[in-house]
């Protein structure tokens, strides 16, 4: 396909396109166009996400790092694994996008010093060998996803909304887990154990004790409780003490 023919495509989808010649070899463009409805209403972008992109390739770190700052990211890149290491240590970064295969610090290294140092990080691996137990070594290092390079705009934009997706998914569920919803009025609890948080039933602290604790509870009445009840059912004698 021409240049004026591909650029032709773009602007008619109301798209962008960037990209380098490297003589002898072969230019490389990457284009994009406004992402699927389907993939924006999943997106993120409303609020400003941090990413770190590492990769010992310039050009991927041109392309890609254009395609996630056209979404509204904000888009950090390292050139190597030492150098992406580097910003662990001052910068929190919400999502790591790291090549696998870089020099003495490859993308693996960098994925478990992002989890040691940012608990709360997602993580992508790019890698351009395809093979199974290339993604198997990534998601048992804890990645959330991996790529095949080379990989479209749209491929890496939805990767992203998703990883951030269930990032956020995880912030809620952590955030819940230090609430304990109790009614104001009847004082029932809201038991959110393997549901969706908010969508729990509402028990007696009773059910509750025994449900998440196994405590059986015994019924008595606190000295406070019981002068009051002795003072509202006998007035009489209360007056005579």
């Amino acid at each position: 396909m021409g240049l004026a023919t591909s650029q032709g495509i773009v602007v008619e989808q109301n798209g962008s396109n960037t990209g380098e010649n490297h003589p002898p070899g072969p230019s490389i463009f990457l284009m994009t166009r406004p992402v699927d409805r389907h993939i924006q209403k999943r997106g993120h972008a409303v609020r400003t996400y941090h990413i770190l992109l590492v990769d010992d390739d310039p050009l991927i770190l041109k392309t890609i790092g254009h395609a996630l700052k056209s979404e509204g990211y904000t888009v950090t890149t390292a050139i190597s694994g030492e150098a992406a290491i580097e910003y662990f240590e001052t910068t929190s970064f919400d999502l790591l996008i790291t090549d696998l295969v870089m020099g003495s610090v490859n993308g693996i290294d960098v994925l478990k010093k992002a989890k040691e140092t940012l608990t709360d990080i997602a993580a992508i691996i790019l890698t351009g060998y395809g093979d199974i137990s290339t993604a198997i070594e990534a998601l048992r290092s804890d990645a959330d996803d991996y790529l095949n390079k080379p990989c479209g705009a749209e491929e890496i934009l939805f990767k992203v909304s998703s990883c951030i997706e269930k990032l956020e998914s995880k912030r809620t569920l952590k955030l819940y887990e230090n609430i304990l919803p109790v009614c104001s009025v009847c004082k029932k609890i809201r038991d959110d154990t393997g549901k969706k948080p908010g969508s729990g039933e509402w028990v007696s602290p009773e059910t509750f004790l025994v449900n998440r604790a196994g405590i059986d509870p015994s019924h008595t009445c606190c000295p406070e409780c019981e002068g009051f009840s002795f003072r509202t059912f006998y007035p009489e004698e209360t007056d005579t003490r």
